[in-house]
């Protein structure tokens, strides 16, 4: 952003700290009009005919936008995928620590990746692996929705399930 004697233009349309426009002047009347008034020229929209300057304090807005900032990012949710890996063949109690597993990364609000990964000839029974993917997702209705129906991608097949949203 140009401020004062950064600005190149020769003509600009001026707008004071009130917000009322004083027309079109030259760059020299413009920043003779903010020094009077104690504040600094700043070139608002340079792709506008002529250029339009805005006659504010500079610093004070700096310190509000970075503030303003600070409160979008303290406000973000940075959404986080983890991964649950199963095998066709798991047994009753594997099977229930993954979904523990599952349950908790859901409840702290990250997405699941459930994941089957074949090896050697389990490959030619993918409804095995379908079947406890299904059963995964079943187990976890209650704390999230599907995202992502079970799905081969190579010797892996994978679903992803996404958190519910609960406001109380």
């Amino acid at each position: 952003m140009y401020v004062n004697e950064g600005i190149r233009a020769r003509e600009l349309r001026v707008i004071d700290h009130n917000g009322d426009q004083l027309g079109v002047k030259s760059r020299n009347e413009a920043l003779t009009i903010a020094e009077r008034a104690n504040l600094d020229l700043v070139l608002v929209a340079p792709q506008a005919k002529p250029p339009v300057a805005r006659i504010m304090d500079y610093g004070k807005f700096k310190f509000e936008q970075q503030k303003k900032d600070r409160e979008v990012r303290k406000n973000q949710k940075v959404i986080v995928m983890k991964e649950v890996r199963l095998s066709p063949t798991i047994d009753e109690h594997d099977f229930q620590t993954k979904l523990r597993n599952g349950i908790k990364f859901l409840e702290k609000g990250d997405k699941v990746k459930a994941s089957i990964r074949f090896k050697g000839r389990a490959i030619t029974h993918k409804e095995i692996g379908q079947k406890v993917l299904d059963r995964f997702a079943e187990a976890c209705a209650e704390y999230a929705t599907v995202e992502q129906k079970p799905k081969m991608e190579g010797r892996s097949m994978f679903l992803v399930l996404q958190p519910k949203n609960e406001k109380k």
